[in-house]
């Protein structure tokens, strides 16, 4: 439930109230009447929230939104429509919404017949020592088949040293051989039992550096989790608290969308990203405002994100909703992953032409990047070795967007890595994304699933490396005129990162001694969340024309 901002709701356990004494009987009276109890959705006090939001909003230049009118209410399963139906009637209350649960992207769509991550144990028992899988792990590889992993190893730092990584989604196996360090454990939520699909995440991370098994993207990143055992939202916010400007979370996580009325289904047809719902959004956009970066799965729905059925607010969306997937005001910051076919002949299999959409991959322009999506080798499940030890249980199939996330996780935490040793301005979400999409090598088309799909491009850390570490000292020209005597110009110049500080000088290219020739004068305009419009105004002091250049200088990112 999310509360009219100006009721000011405060849920305690002794019943509710009203800090601006608006009456709030008849939201109490549905609530006694159903049997139902509240309590805010992110788990501490709205006064708390409030404080937590504000110091989040006083070191950022991104809206935050107000947590504190997030609710959860609980009731029988059978009466929560018309619960929802009963609070939306209220006048104290802005919406009312029964969330569909949320799942790990585990099936595909109609599009594909082979079911993910499905894969069975082998019985026999392992050799004494593990054997080196590292040759499986393609993905590490030069581009454009892998993410050149192997350059970021070259500069100190880049293994993800010193950047915190937190996996979001419900089970791992933390006692795995090849997860004995820099590994945090469950530091939120309960650890469920089903824990393969979490293991394999962290191992395609953070696998041990050693002369067995796998070896992780970003192996010396810290890597920990929190599990979805309470409200995702709330799940959400804990991990961003927990975390500093520059670490990174996943989402490994998807639910029904509206294509089948929001319900569940086996092969999970529809499903689709989470930041669609209002608290989930709200949740993901406060990490990004900490300056956290954000990964979230596409999900495995077979979806064109781009479909206007995402544009249709359902009536019990607070009203001043609108489709995050088009971005612009509704942006949550996220990085969203697809997933791309590995090369043919990966493991003996061809899933299509390397690097093309996958038919289960949701795609659309919100997609930034993709990744493997298929034959990730990696920890858990067992099927490339097995036994009866879970300890030492890898496999050679796991897959999805599941599979793909990690693989952009890891290689944003080499880069994040390199640039805390080189005592580097870390990259913001938002300039993360957008070296995401300028770079790596690009998506390919398929038979029925055109590059016109999109699905983003793979990252290639050869590339990715140094356009990062350009970014927080980088001079140049960015436009040349002549200004008429006694008279003043503007230009503009636009799609300038909003994170970064960028200083302007104007200075005449033309000599004319004897006193000041132009003075300058910059405005700012914020054209959207990500980007900055410079209006630069030249005024010609002298009696002559006057030609000018501009220069600009980015000293570094918030």
């Amino acid at each position: 439930m999310v509360a009219k901002p100006d009721v000011k709701l405060r849920a305690r356990p002794e019943g509710l109230t009203s800090a601006a004494d608006v009456d709030i009987s008849p939201l109490s009276d549905v609530l006694d009447d159903e049997g139902a109890t509240i309590e805010p959705l992110f788990g501490t006090t709205e006064e708390r929230l409030q404080a937590d939001v504000e110091s989040v909003a006083s070191e950022s230049d991104l809206d935050v939104p107000d947590l504190s009118v997030y609710y959860n209410v609980h009731t029988d399963e059978d009466r929560m429509e018309e619960v929802a139906k009963r609070l939306n009637e209220l006048e104290t209350v802005e919406a009312a919404y029964v969330k569909p649960p949320a799942e790990p992207a585990e099936a595909v769509g109609e599009a594909e017949f082979e079911a993910l991550n499905d894969m069975t144990p082998v019985t026999e028992s392992p050799p004494a020592h593990t054997p080196d899988f590292v040759s499986r792990q393609g993905y590490l590889d030069a581009a454009p088949d892998g993410i050149d992993a192997r350059y970021a190893w070259q500069f100190a730092g880049g293994r993800g040293q010193g950047v915190d990584v937190i996996d979001l989604e419900w089970g791992w196996n933390f006692s795995h051989e090849d997860h004995q360090n820099n590994q945090g454990g469950v530091v939120g939520g309960t650890n469920s039992a089903y824990d393969n699909h979490g293991t394999a995440v962290i191992g395609e991370i953070g696998g041990d550096q050693n002369d067995f098994g796998v070896t992780g993207i970003a192996s010396e990143a810290n890597i920990s989790a929190v599990a979805f055992s309470m409200a995702t939202a709330r799940a959400i916010r804990l991990a961003a608290n927990r975390l500093n400007r520059g670490d990174i979370m996943l989402l490994e996580i998807h639910r029904p969308g509206p294509r089948n009325n929001f319900q569940q289904r086996s092969d999970q047809d529809g499903y689709i990203a989470i930041e669609w719902w209002p608290d989930d959004w709200a949740a993901i956009r406060y990490a990004v405002a900490k300056g956290v970066i954000v990964v979230e799965a596409a999900g495995n729905g077979d979806e064109n994100l781009d479909d206007s059925i995402y544009d249709n607010r359902p009536s019990w969306f607070p009203s001043d909703w609108s489709n995050p997937f088009q971005r612009g005001d509704r942006d949550s910051g996220a990085i969203v992953v697809g997933a791309g076919a590995p090369p043919p002949g990966t493991h003996g299999n061809d899933w299509g032409p390397d690097r093309s959409r996958l038919g289960f991959s949701n795609y659309g322009r919100i997609i930034d990047a993709q990744g493997w999506g298929r034959e990730v080798t990696s920890t858990g499940y067992g099927d490339l070795q097995g036994g009866s030890d879970r300890n030492e249980w890898y496999t050679d199939g796991f897959s999805g967007t599941s599979s793909a996330s990690p693989i952009v996780v890891g290689a944003l935490a080499c880069v994040q890595g390199i640039l805390r040793r080189d005592r580097q301005a870390q990259l913001s979400p938002l300039r993360a994304r957008e070296l995401l999409r300028s770079t790596g090598s690009p998506q390919q088309d398929a038979p029925g699933r055109p590059s016109s799909q999109r699905i983003g491009n793979r990252p290639d850390l050869r590339e990715l490396v140094p356009h990062a570490l350009q970014t927080s000292n980088w001079t140049g020209v960015q436009f040349r005129g002549t200004v008429p005597a006694n008279s003043t110009r503007r230009w503009f110049t636009w799609g300038w990162p909003a994170q970064w500080h960028v200083l302007w000088t104007v200075v005449p290219t033309s000599p004319d001694p004897g006193g000041p020739q132009i003075g300058w004068n910059v405005e700012v305009e914020r054209a959207t969340h990500e980007n900055i419009t410079y209006w630069i105004s030249i005024t010609n002091k002298t009696s002559s024309s006057v030609d000018v250049e501009a220069r600009y200088a980015v000293l570094g990112e918030t």
